[in-house]
């Protein structure tokens, strides 16, 4: 029973690391893999955005479907898709477009790197779906520190995705992103090997209607839900705060400061050496002694601090200013991420799970989609550092929204429960 657990624990966490390694690849390089095409934010902002569209266009879909059918199939799926994603996007960076002669002055490369990122993203079910194997095999008491291990593959990525754009970048463009592919890959084979099938037949749950499965369905029927409604809310206003400023970050640290791929991938290094750290082995032991609620504000308070380290910055005091800006950044969303989305799963019934944590998917991504767009546009239209002031406001109405818990629903240690 234990090694089932055990290798169920991992083939989530290598879907996970999987998942999050196809974002911090090209965030630290995308500037400079760009700069034949475009250095404009706006374009930046929706290539970044491309992906969280198409994941949150066909979540719901993938959520339900591993509520009807299992996981494991549903993650199967979901990779073997990444793999094509990851696999164009890499296929169109190593291509001397230059030499090609027919496609001199078109959009056309710009166009593949957009459609590997939409088929990407399409595949992006991972996330929810291997936190849905987390939900099946865990106590609800102890999901805070389970939802822990996203947190881990998320700072992991970050750690292993710039040192391997940075410095094998720096060889082949090419190399970091083969690499990837052959991760996703192993990845692949694992979950068909090995992965067993977490969720049984009698939990299984019938397919919804087809007008339920449109992406802003489920997330009507979350905001509907009283238990769950605010701090949805707070979820949503968290990621679209910080997936705004994050997808224009190197591109500030490029024009404002004149740094190269190699500091602006340290910056990211730094980020998940500390999010590995604070959910990796801080999470549990804090959860118990503070609970999800104070911890959520303790880390919007590091966010907001965070961001204004990086607004403040100037060329001379960039590094000083810019690291310990991410460093905090990384702490709050360490301890933020998973304490929202197991105060949210604590209110839910474990029937349905998938879906539940399908639609904090979902919020997450159309935040994902909204958020990068309209930081590019305020850095081209209103100045390079608005996208980290206008994160602070969205922040501060985040603590608005959990600070005010729900009414007449305080629970220990005044935790949201």
């Amino acid at each position: 029973m234990q090694r089932s657990r055990s290798s169920t624990l991992f083939c989530a966490f290598l879907t996970l690391l999987n998942d999050r390694l196809s974002e911090s690849l090209i965030f630290p390089l995308l500037p400079f893999l760009l700069a034949s095409f475009s250095d404009d934010g706006r374009i930046i902002g929706l290539l970044a955005g491309s992906y969280a569209l198409a994941q949150f266009s066909f979540t719901p879909l993938i959520g339900a479907l591993s509520d009807h059918y299992g996981r494991k199939p549903v993650i199967a799926g979901c990779v073997a898709g990444s793999v094509l994603g990851l696999g164009l996007f890499a296929l169109t960076l190593s291509i001397d477009w230059s030499a090609v002669a027919w496609v001199t002055g078109s959009s056309l490369p710009l166009g593949l790197l957009f459609l590997g990122r939409l088929i990407d993203g399409v595949s992006g079910g991972t996330a929810a779906t291997a936190g849905a194997v987390l939900a099946d095999i865990t106590p609800p008491e102890r999901r805070a520190k389970a939802f822990g291990l996203i947190g881990v593959a998320f700072g992991l990525g970050f750690i292993l995705g710039p040192a391997m754009g940075g410095l094998l970048g720096r060889i082949n463009v090419m190399l970091p992103l083969l690499i990837a592919v052959a991760i996703a890959v192993l990845n692949l084979l694992l979950v068909v090997g090995v992965l067993p099938e977490t969720h049984p037949p009698q939990a299984r749950l019938p397919l919804p209607r087809k007008r339920d499965l449109q992406p802003f369905g489920p997330l009507a029927r979350v905001f509907r839900d009283p238990r769950v409604r605010r701090l949805c809310s707070a979820f949503f206003l968290f990621f679209l705060g910080f997936s705004g400023f994050t997808a224009v970050l190197v591109l500030y640290f490029k024009q404002a400061f004149d740094w190269g791929p190699g500091l602006a991938g340290a910056a990211f290094l730094v980020v998940g050496v500390v999010a590995t750290v604070v959910q990796g082995g801080l999470i549990g032991p804090l959860v118990k002694r503070l609970g999800e609620w104070r911890l959520s504000l303790a880390g919007l308070g590091f966010v907001i601090a965070g961001c204004l380290l990086i607004a403040v910055a100037a060329p001379a005091t960039a590094k000083l200013l810019v690291f310990s800006g991410v460093a905090l950044l990384a702490l709050g969303t360490g301890l933020v991420t998973p304490c929202l989305r197991a105060l949210v799963s604590r209110r839910l019934s474990d029937a349905g799970q998938g879906a539940a944590l399908g639609s904090l998917q979902g919020l997450q991504s159309l935040a994902g989609f909204i958020g990068p767009p309209l930081a590019g546009l305020v850095y081209e239209t209103v100045s390079w550092k608005s996208p980290f002031w206008l994160g602070i406001t969205l922040m501060a109405g985040v603590v608005a929204l959990v600070a005010g818990g729900l009414p007449g629903q305080s629970g220990p240690r005044g935790e949201v429960t």
